[in-house]
């Protein structure tokens, strides 16, 4: 399922300019005052709900100690020992939302009208507690009776049993509702913005005796204020926003410059490599790090391109060089015998196919030699190499050997391991050997030095050497000087190929004494 999603998505995804992901990066940033614009009101419908769950709980605290002491009725009773939560716990939701709930009319003065007698006396034995609550909570408490008539005595009392929330109260339905705050006066310029600055919440709230609605407590509070933290640091709040834009013209100069230009510089560059013109810019001091690094790689791309196209174009030039000589001469004997062969004798005849198979497997030899270089060069370094050097080496010094060529092996005790397969090994060594015994050598000495971070192997013998003026091209296919003897000159370049695929290095190395092979290579335990 996953798996389709995501082919879905990257069929259908858009081509994107890098300077459009940063602008949409950038825009995203500077919405995120609008976003946090949406949280605050968000968070100031949680602060309306918060001051109405704390008006729910300070009702019904207050309506159950009237229930309780209300004249001629029965103690509360105790919850069950097995009481649980929905049979006899009834936690009670907050309804109001800003977003939602209408904005009702300032609560309108109460009409005239006498209270009953109990609820008096019950409002006048609450009264030290209504007054401490009011004084920490800042809500204010209103006892009604059965009637909805205001039963504390304050001046101005009457009934309020036409407000809706009463209505419901006396219904046995707890309510609360928003009114306007009609004592509310703009303090501060951002409190336009705020819904809940100019409103109050009132809470009605059935107080119960033996299972009857004896009155109501009519609570009601304004929410905390939003915003007036805000106006009073409203300096702090601009220098805040000049900052943000002044940050986000920074960063965009600051993309341009590391991103965005030396990314373009570097695609007209890569176009005018491809086209044969031009090369890799400078690269610019103000890219970023990865952009440079990129700059580099590319560099080394580039070279590397080059030096492979003239490495080609010689090998090229090399390989028809080498072939021509032998299809001339079998496509020489070939005419001859078609124009001739009636007329020549069988030893002629002999002698010219004897030409022609000669070169024929010259020619089988070098292709040959070609595919065995073509696969040194493509070869793979080999995961997890460690090759105890002593058993290779030891094993090649001994089928090289014979009565007219002997080798002998100078190697450490204690030789590490080195990344290379046996295999690559053996190879090279082998044909260092066959070369030297083909020049004439009657002895050769393998031995090895260790350094920090490689073994070198070292090949000398007591032949004629290498003459000064071959060790130039020596390392270069088809570079031979026993071409008569069948000589391909692709062997050393087969050694060094191989050697490169595991990081080690093939190198002739002078001395006053002459030339001396060494094989490089890689510590396995690095």
């Amino acid at each position: 399922m996953i798996g389709a999603l995501k082919a879905l998505a990257k069929r259908h995804w858009p081509a994107l300019r890098l300077r459009t992901i940063l602008l949409s990066v950038l825009l995203f940033a500077a919405a995120l005052p609008g976003l946090g614009a949406i949280g605050l009101r968000v968070y100031e419908n949680a602060l309306v709900r918060q001051t109405e769950a704390e008006l729910v709980a300070q009702g019904a605290a207050l309506a159950a100690m009237a229930g309780a002491a209300w004249p001629g009725a029965r103690p509360l009773a105790a919850p069950p020992p097995d009481a649980r939560p929905g049979d006899y716990y009834r936690p009670e939701p907050t309804t109001i939302d800003l977003n939602a709930s209408p904005i009702l009319p300032e609560r309108p003065a109460p009409i005239p009208a006498v209270p009953d007698p109990r609820a008096v006396a019950i409002a006048a034995s609450l009264a030290p507690v209504i007054a401490e609550t009011t004084r920490t909570t800042l809500a204010s408490i209103l006892v009604l009776d059965a009637a909805g008539v205001m039963a504390d005595g304050r001046p101005g009392g009457g009934g309020l049993a036409f407000l809706p929330e009463v209505r419901s109260a006396l219904d046995g339905t707890t309510r609360t509702v928003i009114r306007r705050n009609g004592d509310y006066h703009p303090v501060y310029s951002f409190e336009w913005l705020s819904r809940a600055s100019a409103v109050r919440l009132h809470h009605a709230r059935p107080i119960v005796a033996d299972s009857k609605v004896v009155g109501v407590l009519l609570l009601s509070r304004s929410p905390r204020a939003l915003f007036r933290g805000l106006y009073e640091d409203r300096g702090k709040i601009i220098v805040g926003v000049v900052a943000i834009f002044g940050a986000l013209i920074v960063l965009s100069g600051l993309v341009s410059r590391g991103v965005t230009r030396p990314i373009e510089a570097l695609s007209a560059a890569s176009r005018e490599v491809a086209a044969g013109r031009g090369g890799v810019p400078r690269t610019p001091t103000t890219a970023a790090i990865e952009i440079q690094a990129l700059y580099e790689d590319f560099r080394q791309m580039s070279e590397a391109i080059d030096r492979r196209s003239g490495y080609l174009r010689d090998f090229a030039a090399a390989v028809s060089h080498e072939f021509k000589t032998p299809l001339a001469g079998i496509g020489g004997a070939v005419e001859l015998l078609q124009d001739h062969a009636a007329t020549m004798s069988p030893e002629e005849r002999q002698g010219f196919l004897a030409n022609i198979a000669a070169d024929n497997a010259r020619l089988s030899h070098l292709v040959t030699r070609l595919l065995d270089l073509a696969r040194a060069d493509m070869a793979q370094p080999q995961a997890d190499a460690a090759v105890d050097l002593a058993a290779p080496v030891r094993r090649v010094a001994d089928g090289v050997s014979n009565g007219s060529f002997a080798v002998r092996v100078d190697l450490p005790a204690a030789l590490p391991r080195v990344a290379v397969p046996e295999a690559t090994v053996e190879t090279v060594l082998t044909a260092l050997l066959q070369n030297s015994r083909q020049a004439g050598a009657g002895q050769a000495v393998i031995a090895a030095m260790v350094a920090e971070d490689a073994v070198t192997l070292s090949l000398a013998d007591d032949g004629p050497g290498v003459p000064a003026a071959d060790r130039e091209r020596l390392f270069e296919p088809f570079f031979t000087s026993r071409r008569a003897e069948g000589g391909t000159g692709l062997g050393l370049p087969i050694a060094r190929s191989l050697l490169a695929a595991s990081h080690g290095r093939l190198d002739l190395v002078a001395s006053a004494t002459g030339a001396t092979f060494e094989i490089v290579l890689p510590r396995a335990d690095l």
